[in-house]
């Protein structure tokens, strides 16, 4: 804690809510590994065609925090995000049927591909051989915690057979 006798120190700032954004193909590994095990259903998946944005209202499993949760004998938790993807020029899916709106979907990552003049496709996987892909005039993916951190349901970290 920061008494005022000194300057202000990085573990004064209490873990926050992220807000991050993913411009160029560098920084999206980071989004990736952030909604890696984020649950959904597909009725929490809109696509605004006026702005050209699709959001996502994900419960995702706050992997940043799993270092100090043991050591700090606390749950591992969860925290509502939105995934928002900007400049969508189209949208594909597969493996997702849109007109069941209670489905749970799991997210497993995101990749983008390049195309000419920095458009691209950005791949959202999901468990059970779903996928959305989405064209964009440009690679622009904003991840916003929306509420503070709950216990996850499961008690448990998730775990993926490699």
């Amino acid at each position: 804690m920061n008494d005022g006798s000194r300057d202000a120190a990085f573990f004064d700032a209490g873990p926050g809510p992220l807000a991050l954004r993913a411009e160029a193909a560098d920084d999206l590994p980071v989004l990736s590994a952030l909604v890696q095990d984020a649950v959904l259903t597909v009725g929490d998946i809109r696509f605004d065609r006026k702005s050209r944005a699709l959001a996502l209202l994900v419960s995702r499993f706050r992997w940043e925090d799993v270092p100090e949760s043991p050591d700090e004998d606390r749950p591992y938790e969860r925290v509502r995000s939105l995934l928002v993807i900007r400049d969508v020029l189209g949208i594909r899916s597969d493996g997702i049927d849109q007109s069941d709106r209670d489905t749970v979907l799991s997210l497993l990552a995101l990749a983008w591909t390049p195309a000419e003049d920095g458009a691209g496709t950005l791949v959202l996987t999901f468990a059970g051989d779903g996928a959305l892909a989405v064209e964009c005039e440009c690679l622009s993916v904003d991840l916003r915690d929306v509420n503070r951190p709950h216990r996850a349901v499961s008690g448990r970290m998730p775990r993926h057979d490699v």
